[in-house]
C-alpha cells in the first residue's frame, strides 16, 4: 500500500524493498538493507535509462527508468548501515513529467497515489514561479488520470 511521510509532505510508493517518491527535480528511492550493510556490499549502477542494484549479491533492482536521468548528479548513500538512499536528478522536471512508475512497469503508484503526486507537482510548480506567495493552505483539485488540470500561465 502506498501513503504519504507526514515529515516531508512526500507521496511515496512502498514496495518490497522500501519506498520511492518524487519532486519536480529529483527522483528518490529509499531500500532497506540488512543491518551492518557497508558500502562495499552495495553495487549501484545508474544510467541515463537503467538502475541496477545489487546488496550482498543479489538483485533488489533491475530495469529500465521511466524517463532519462542526470547521471552527473545521481548520488546514493548508506545510512547507518540498514538505509541506502539514491537521488537521481530528473532531466524533465515540470508537473507533467511525473513519474507513474520507478521503472517501466515495475513499482507502479496505483491511480489515486499518482492522482496525488502530480497534486503535488502542481502545487511545487506553482510555488517555484510564485516564491512571494504562501501556499501553505493551498490544495489542487482535480483528476490528473486523464490528462487533469493543467497549470495556468502565471
Amino acid at each position: 500500500m502506498t501513503d504519504f511521510d507526514e515529515k516531508s509532505g512526500a507521496v511515496v510508493v512502498k514496495t518490497d524493498w522500501g519506498q520511492w517518491f518524487q519532486t519536480m527535480e529529483d527522483l528518490n528511492i529509499e531500500i532497506n538493507v540488512p543491518p551492518n550493510t557497508k558500502a562495499k556490499d552495495i553495487k549501484c549502477d545508474i544510467g541515463n535509462k537503467h538502475l541496477s542494484v545489487e546488496v550482498h549479491g543479489n538483485t533488489v533492482i533491475n530495469g529500465d527508468l521511466t524517463e532519462p536521468i542526470h547521471t552527473d548528479d545521481a548520488v546514493w548513500t548508506l545510512e547507518d548501515g540498514k538505509l541506502l538512499r539514491i537521488c537521481l536528478s530528473k532531466t524533465y522536471t515540470t508537473p507533467d513529467h511525473c513519474w507513474k512508475s520507478l521503472l517501466i512497469d515495475q513499482y507502479q503508484a496505483d491511480s489515486f497515489i499518482y492522482d496525488e503526486m502530480q497534486k503535488k507537482l502542481t502545487l511545487e510548480s506553482f510555488q517555484k514561479k510564485n516564491p512571494g506567495f504562501d501556499f501553505s493552505g493551498a490544495s489542487i483539485s482535480g483528476n490528473y488520470q486523464d490528462g487533469g488540470p493543467s497549470l495556468p500561465d502565471t
